[in-house]
């Protein structure tokens, strides 16, 4: 059991982070083992050019990696530029301890320090860099379901909504990870930062137990990030709205941004934005800025509009938006 103590300066110092750098190196697990990761075979099985010998030599069997390439992130939303240039900045040495903490010894294939980097480097603009901003979108709307939810129901309601493997018995997080040594974490004021992330199965926390408190866990609609598909919206539903309004407000069954939906829908962002806009004004979408985006989700006057026209039994698939 992972335990994070909790003052009080730090109960209210919980925050969200987006961090390009903690997917990078999650999606190495998906490299190492692609059959315990089904929804992310479309994604890796596209990857060609890279660096494999280093790679996959940065994690063990279960997937763990080294703590320098999860570090806390110091902002909301952090660039993936930022976290490369603080990554070349670290001292050998350290690389070198976090190594021997996790292999025992530094891996032949790890000894290069610029070959490792760069290698990461390249992994980032070939195999995730094309795919980011819709990463990021899913990323950003889980942030927002789960601001909701401590806003509606608490912190530990909010905590125990992430994973059955968290609990919160004021004043301390309880995580359960198989195989991690037991640990009980002063906060100490550095608070609790909660990173969602479209590559992890779980939750994880960092290796080194003097690490300030930092939980990754999987986010919401992470399946979705690889699909190419359009949702159609029901017959009865484009009898009101529109086809255009019924489309998009199917497409939302996941909080998405504008952007992100006038790119798989092919529809201008400016025009999307005049729909999204108009079925929030009508009670059907709730909107919330987050970064450089809009996040848009169903109200719940929206779910029960779309679930009573789909149990009509009026609902198709776009066949020129066929899902792989």
């Amino acid at each position: 059991m992972i335990e994070f103590v909790l003052g009080e300066s730090d109960l209210v110092d919980v925050r969200f982070a987006v961090s390009p750098l903690s997917e990078l190196t999650l999606s190495l697990r998906v490299l190492k083992d692609p059959a315990k990761y089904p929804l992310h075979l479309p994604w890796v099985r596209g990857i060609r050019g890279v660096d494999a010998d280093v790679l996959l030599a940065l994690s063990t069997a279960r997937g763990w990696t080294p703590d320098f390439l999860s570090p806390r992130p110091l902002t909301p939303f952090t660039r993936i530029e930022a976290e490369f240039a603080a990554l070349r900045e670290i001292p050998v040495r350290t690389m070198r301890r976090h190594y021997r903490t996790l292999f025992g010894d530094v891996p032949d294939a790890l000894r290069d320090r610029g070959r490792v980097l760069d290698a990461l480097e390249h992994y980032w603009h070939t195999a995730l860099a094309p795919r980011w901003d819709r990463m990021r979108a899913v990323l950003e709307a889980d942030i927002a379901h789960r601001g909701r939810d401590m806003a509606q129901h608490g912190l530990g309601a909010m905590l125990s909504g992430i994973s059955d493997r968290i609990a919160f018995a004021a004043p301390v997080v309880q995580v359960r990870i198989a195989g991690a040594q037991p640990r009980r974490v002063e906060a100490g004021g550095q608070g609790l930062t909660l990173v969602p992330s479209v590559f992890a199965r779980r939750t994880a926390v960092p290796v080194d137990a003097g690490a300030p408190p930092l939980l990754i866990y999987s986010a919401r609609g992470a399946g979705t990030v690889w699909e190419k598909g359009r949702s159609r919206g029901p017959a009865a539903l484009a009898g009101v709205l529109g086809q255009v309004r019924a489309d998009l407000l199917a497409e939302l069954a996941q909080p998405c941004s504008s952007t992100d939906i006038a790119r798989l829908t092919g529809v201008t962002t400016s025009a999307v934005n005049q729909h999204l806009r108009a079925l929030r004004d009508a009670g059907l979408l709730a909107s919330q800025r987050h970064g450089r985006s809009v996040v848009y989700a169903r109200t719940d006057l929206g779910e029960a509009l779309v679930s009573h026209s789909l149990e009509q039994g009026s609902s198709v698939v776009n066949p020129a938006f066929a899902r792989t």
